[in-house]
């Protein structure tokens, strides 16, 4: 039964990370087919495509009545994300933050959007429960948070986006189907590895899940290193986070209250957060340096996870 339990939480989670690229790559041809502008199809298709996963995977569990395997990955994947992802990223090339204005000065104002997001949960989750009043804010927050971000995205240089013809109806639907599907199994597998070995759904959540649902962030900050896009997987990050915190936990909680089983948890995804700031304002010596002790602290707190619960 473990076997079979690890088996479809590995092809789920396939699923969903393909799937979400297939939707990326067909929801913005048929963006930009219809007339779409560039700019509005980076912060909205491809931003919330890498943060699909986490989205399905968190509203799913929530209305399977497994909101502690939605806040856990949300949570999990945040701190992912920067301590795991964006250190590994600063430490291959600490350049992606000492470029221009473009570069530098957008992945400022992304981290000080970040980190505002985050401090406007930990008020609301100070509570012991994010309520549907709370999902209510973050949603409008989230709203606010978008339109600051379109408005400085109008005046920034961006790619052209890749349109497949017909194609993008298969992708983007088969993308959305294979993420569906696939969430479903990570969901199925991740809760039966829990109940197997004595595990908190949280803490799994919190690990497993959130590693997994953070691949496709990894994998598109380092094609855009490898492509010479510097600042942008680092944007892409904070957006990232943006979304899982106001976007998913708000509509989560909108549709059931979700429990906070430790406040601590939510301390450290805001010290997480404010980590950030050393690699942002930092020289490349300091940024290595800051990232390297970032991605051993990752470690060491799942490794606490585990012990503690």
């Amino acid at each position: 039964m473990i076997v079979a339990a690890v088996l479809f939480f590995v092809f789920g989670m396939a699923l969903l990370v393909k799937g979400a690229d297939y939707f990326v790559k067909g929801g913005g041809g048929l963006a930009a087919r219809y007339g779409v502008s560039s700019a509005t199809i980076g912060f909205t298709v491809i931003a919330f495509g890498t943060s699909l996963p986490e989205f399905v995977v968190s509203v799913n569990a929530i209305i399977s009545g497994n909101s502690d395997v939605a806040l856990g990955n949300v949570l999990g994947s945040n701190i992912a994300n920067i301590a795991l992802v964006l250190a590994l990223c600063a430490i291959i090339s600490p350049a992606m933050f000492m470029s221009g204005p473009s570069g530098k000065g957008r992945v400022e104002n992304e981290t000080i959007l970040m980190i505002a997001a985050t401090v406007f949960f930990a008020l609301l989750a100070v509570t012991g429960e994010l309520t549907r009043l709370s999902g209510i804010l973050m949603l409008a927050g989230f709203c606010v948070v978008l339109y600051i971000t379109w408005k400085k995205l109008g005046t920034e240089p961006v790619e052209r986006i890749e349109v497949h013809g017909k194609m993008d109806w298969v992708l983007t639907a088969g993308g959305l189907v294979a993420v569906i599907i696939g969430s479903q199994l990570v969901l199925d597998g991740a809760i039966t590895i829990a109940e197997a070995f004595g595990i908190p759904e949280f803490v799994i959540g919190m690990t497993i899940v959130a590693f997994g649902t953070s691949l496709p962030e990894l994998a598109t900050s380092l094609v855009a290193i490898l492509r010479g896009d510097l600042g942008i997987s680092a944007g892409n990050l904070m957006g990232s986070n943006i979304f899982n915190l106001l976007l998913v936990l708000g509509t989560g909680a909108i549709i059931r209250p979700i429990p906070i089983p430790a406040y601590t948890d939510v301390i450290i995804v805001l010290l997480f957060s404010l980590a950030v700031i050393p690699i942002v304002k930092g020289k490349p010596h300091v940024i290595r340096a800051w990232a390297s002790f970032l991605v051993v602290a990752y470690f060491a707190y799942v490794i606490a996870l585990y012990v503690m619960y």
